[in-house]
This record gives structure tokens, C-alpha cells and sequence, in this order.
């Protein structure tokens, strides 16, 4: 009889022999390692980035079947966990709660209901007279085919409209809405009257890559800045007696302002200013004209140019620009503006580094795309596709037209000096 020997393997190399043998060699591999992952209950998968799957480079084709898989759970998770606020119009995050009333007008277009967000007045005042504001403000537009959401703000105080959770309540009701409401992503519009014209001249800029468009009635801007508005419509209306804060006269400034802006910039800041110069701060309906100029803009959701100022609130990623949290600081300024696969930083204020998200809808990603700072190339190179990309863009924003397939981050602190 033969001897046998045997070999004993060290236990580190049998664990490598292990995950190799049932890693995601391939984009097809990765995709049924996603639709494994997927079938799991929720509680059980652990995070996506996390799966060896997750960053195998991706063909189009996988990227397009792997982002179909992934919009399908998200549309299940939506209907499994936000059915009952919908439902009961009312959205909570924390400690505030956005309570809702909701009209319909016309009839769903073929891609989805058009969404108004409605903010009514009020402001540092007892919770009636707010309550009472709201009542008011669910009676005020018809917007033809429609869905026509009038919120109740969660507080009472002087900037109900634009405190800092009111941005996140905001992307959860478009986000709801886009899946339980059959929204149409693209015809998001925001309004607002008095303490509400305040919360859209704050929350159009800083939120404008959800949006269309957006009106501003009798309201007063603070400290906000015009120029994240450079790929929405914008409109203002404002009595001519509406002296109060100086609201006529601001309004009249931000129109030269949004004039200068569009003159440097063609293409850039669409806007409508009218002063209705006979009314005080009650226009008596006149700026109901404000609906159907709105609805003339469909919101480019990866425009060839992005302005990016942060506000007081301040977001890690606005179009197809995202910085880590840490560097979100209020007043940095970029803009960058595509050309092809050229991708060029024109303006940069007092901020270290910036990523730029892709995807096949924007650029050829199986060729090499350029990040340059006022004409320095700072990366070339071709972008993978990965469902961790994918993914990431999906989660939290629920936008099927913001997903990126893959993103590449620059440093710019010493080249913007």
C-alpha cells in the first residue's frame, strides 16, 4: 500500500483560498452577488460597501441592470416603511414633524404628477395664527396637473422655513413623493408667501438641484445668496407698497442681481422679477401668474455647469459635486462647468478638495474624463462603474435621475490659492 502524506495549509492562506473562491471576479459576478445581497432580508445584508461585490469595476450594461435592481428595493423599502406617513400626512424626523395637507388638480401627466411644495406665512407667532396661515395657504394656487402639497411648518419661530430640518424634511417628502406619489422627479416646484417667501429665497438655492423652479412672494432673503440658482427658474413677486423690511426694495435688488448673473453667465439664472406696484404686502392673487410661468421649466438634473454656495445650512453634495461633511462650511464657493469629458473648476472659494460624481448619462466612462482648476489638470483617468457608487447616490436621495456610477475626488486647496 502506497504511504499518503499530508499537507496542512497555514489558516490565513486557506481563508484568502476561501473569499477568492467566492469573490466577485466580474461585472457579471458582481451583479449576482448584488441580487444574492438583495434577496437577503434587509436586517441581515450588512453594509453594501462593504461586500466584495460592491467594488468590482461594472460594465454599462451591468451598471444599467445593477441600478434596476437597486431602484426596485428602494421603491419596496419606500412603500414598506413610508406608506403609513404618507398616509397620515405627516413626516418626522427627530424631534419635528411636518404635517401636510395635499390637493390634486387636472390630470397625471404620462411621467408623473407635477409637485408644489406650498409654505405658507406666519412666522414668530402663536401656533393659531400659524395653523391659521396654513389653512390659508392650501387655498391659494391650482396648479394644473398637479399635486399640490401645502406643509404646516414644525415650529413657530421667526425662520420656520429655513431652519436646518427643514431641508431634510423637504428631500424625504420629494422622496415619499416620487414613489407614493407618482411625482415626476424632474417637475419639483417650491413657493412661498411672506414668512414663506423668506423660506424659498433661503431653500431654492441651496436645494435648487431637487427643483424646477421656484416663486417668491412678499418675502425677505436675509442672508441668502442668488447664486445657486443658476439651473432652476426663478421668480419674485412683491407689492410695490410692501414696505416692511424694505421687502419691495430687496426684491428689486436681487432682480438686478439675477440680471447681472444671467448677463455673465448665458444660459444661467432664468428669472422673473414683478412688482406689483399698487399692492401691500397682500397682492390680492395677482401673483397667482407665478403657477404657470413655473411650469414652464423642466429641472436639468446634470446640467453643464454647476454653482455650488453653501449657506448657513450646508449639504455634502449638490448636481453631480459632493465634499465630505467636514468641509461642508458655510460660504465656500465652487463652480465647475463640463465640457465633454472635461470637467473644469472655474471658481474656487476656501474649499481643500471637491468629488465629482459621473455617470453614463453624462459622460463616455469607458474613456478618460479630465478634472481640471482654472486650466491645471489635476486627474485624468477612466472612472470605474460600481454598485458602491451606485448605491451611495441612491441612498438618502431616492433620485432616479441623480445616480452616479462612479465619482473621482480631487485636492484643490493649494491649486485654488
Amino acid at each position: 500500500m502506497r504511504n499518503r502524506t499530508t499537507f496542512w495549509l497555514p489558516v490565513w492562506i486557506v481563508a484568502f483560498l476561501f473569499v477568492a473562491s467566492v469573490r466577485a471576479d466580474g461585472p457579471a459576478d458582481a451583479v449576482k452577488g448584488l441580487e444574492a445581497w438583495l434577496a437577503k432580508p434587509a436586517a441581515e445584508r450588512g453594509k453594501i460597501s462593504d461586500q466584495a461585490f460592491s467594488s468590482v469595476p461594472l460594465t454599462k450594461e451591468d451598471a444599467q441592470k445593477a441600478r434596476k435592481l437597486l431602484w426596485d428595493d428602494h421603491v419596496k423599502m419606500i412603500r414598506a416603511e413610508r406608506e403609513k406617513e404618507w398616509k397620515d400626512l405627516a413626516i418626522t424626523i427627530g424631534d419635528h414633524t411636518l404635517k401636510l395637507k395635499e390637493k390634486t388638480f387636472g390630470t397625471k401627466p404620462e411621467k408623473g404628477w407635477n409637485l408644489f411644495i406650498s409654505m405658507h406665512g406666519g412666522g414668530n407667532a402663536a401656533p393659531r395664527v400659524n395653523d391659521s396661515q396654513w389653512e390659508n395657504q392650501i387655498k391659494l394656487y391650482q396648479p394644473k396637473d398637479s399635486l399640490y402639497i401645502a406643509p404646516r411648518a414644525p415650529t413657530n419661530t421667526w425662520n420656520l422655513w429655513h431652519e436646518a430640518h427643514i431641508d431634510d424634511l423637504f428631500n424625504r417628502l420629494i422622496e415619499d413623493a416620487i414613489v407614493l406619489g407618482e411625482v415626476d422627479p424632474n417637475r419639483v416646484y417650491i413657493m412661498g408667501y411672506s414668512a414663506g417667501g423668506d423660506g424659498v429665497y433661503q431653500l431654492a438655492p441651496r436645494m435648487a438641484d431637487h427643483l424646477a423652479a421656484a416663486a417668491m412672494m412678499a418675502g425677505h432673503p436675509n442672508d441668502a445668496s442668488p447664486l445657486g440658482l443658476r439651473n432652476i427658474g426663478f421668480t419674485l413677486h412683491v407689492g410695490g407698497k410692501d414696505t416692511a423690511y424694505n421687502r419691495n426694495k430687496v426684491a428689486e435688488k436681487w432682480g438686478i442681481d439675477l440680471d447681472a448673473l444671467s448677463a455673465e453667465d448665458p444660459g444661467g439664472y432664468p428669472h422673473k422679477l414683478v412688482i406689483h406696484p399698487d399692492r401691500p404686502h397682500w397682492m390680492n392673487r395677482e401673483d397667482v401668474v407665478a403657477v404657470d410661468w413655473m411650469l414652464g421649466f423642466t429641472r436639468n438634473p446634470l446640467p453643464d455647469k454647476v454653482v455650488w454656495k453653501q449657506s448657513t445650512v450646508t449639504h455634502d453634495r449638490f448636481y453631480w459635486l459632493a465634499v465630505p461633511k467636514a468641509d461642508a462650511k458655510p460660504g465656500t464657493v465652487i463652480t465647475v462647468k463640463r465640457d465633454g469629458q472635461k470637467f473644469n473648476v472655474e471658481r474656487l472659494e476656501d474649499l481643500p478638495r471637491v468629488t465629482v460624481m459621473v455617470s453614463d448619462a453624462m459622460v463616455d466612462m469607458d474613456q478618460p474624463i479630465t478634472v481640471s482648476v482654472k486650466g491645471k489638470q489635476l486627474f485624468s483617468g477612466v472612472v470605474r462603474r460600481t454598485i458602491s457608487s451606485i448605491a451611495g447616490t441612491l441612498d438618502g436621495r431616492g433620485d432616479p435621475y441623480q445616480v452616479f456610477d462612479g465619482s473621482v475626488t480631487v485636492t484643490l486647496a493649494e491649486e485654488g490659492k
